[in-house]
């Protein structure tokens, strides 16, 4: 998981060293070498965990989609940011915290209960 780039998409495999990275900052620190730049990349999606290549020379919009799932990969990056926030709150996890998937008191029906009707459940 990259500690640069939060909302990170996609890995990269590096042409020098084969090794797969969430960003170049990533690669910078694990390695003892620079990223070599090349044309064609390889893509990991996080989504699908499928590969794929890209040709960057003639890289059109259409390509910012991976060709497996259609996630968009090449999306704005959000860096870790100072500041005070309400626990559990994770910009990695997207929109999952804010359904709110409890069931209501109301409606939740006990076996101790007496006039609850729970003959459906009993075996």
């Amino acid at each position: 998981m990259c500690k640069h780039i939060l909302n990170v998409q996609a890995s990269i495999r590096a042409p020098c060293c084969k090794q797969w990275f969430d960003c170049a900052e990533c690669h910078g620190e694990a390695t003892d070498h620079p990223l070599r730049k090349t044309t064609e990349m390889v893509f990991g999606c996080k989504k699908c965990k499928k590969v794929f290549r890209k040709d960057m020379e003639h890289f059109e919009e259409e390509d910012e989609y991976c060709p497996h799932c259609d996630n968009k990969f090449i999306v704005e990056a959000k860096t870790p940011q100072m500041g005070i926030a309400v626990e559990g709150q994770d910009e990695r996890m997207g929109n999952r915290f804010e359904k709110d998937l409890r069931l209501k008191e109301d409606n939740l029906k006990s076996v101790f209960d007496e006039k609850a009707d729970i003959s459906h459940r009993m075996g």
